[in-house]
């Protein structure tokens, strides 16, 4: 039995939580931006699923500053992924930066964790209607 057996967190599930200062506002950019619909809903909250992980929409008075990604989607093909999205309206970050740069709204991203078994990740960013910072990841193996 190693020590992660033990603690109850390392077993436990992750959800995120995103801030949507008008979560109807948000709603309508999951569904007709992204092609997601929620699950669930409660008052002041919509829960989404995606490839078995919840992540959760609540309305909040405050807002994320939007200055780091809050939430990524690991998928298989960038290129694809990305063209869809834009063509619902999602718009991508562009970056220039020494040694990070988009082309086309998508990063060439130096290594990766180890246990991933992949030499790097391509990654694109963009804002959802309530200016939290989003991701689409791609492993490069």
């Amino acid at each position: 039995m190693n020590a992660d057996d033990r603690n109850p967190l390392a077993r436990a599930g992750v959800a995120t939580r995103l801030p949507a200062q008008d979560l109807d506002r948000a709603r309508r950019f999951y569904s007709e931006q992204l092609g997601l619909g929620p699950v669930d809903e409660r008052p002041g909250g919509l829960l989404y699923r995606c490839g078995g992980v919840e992540f959760a929409l609540f309305q909040s008075t405050g807002a994320s500053p939007g200055t780091f990604t809050q939430m990524a989607w690991r998928v298989d093909d960038i290129e694809t992924v990305v063209a869809e999205l834009k063509r619902r309206g999602v718009v991508f970050e562009e970056v220039d930066a020494p040694g990070f740069r988009t082309k086309d709204g998508i990063a060439e991203i130096e290594g990766n964790y180890p246990s991933k078994g992949a030499r790097g990740e391509r990654g694109a960013w963009f804002r959802d209607s309530e200016g939290n910072l989003l991701g689409i990841g791609e492993p490069v193996l």
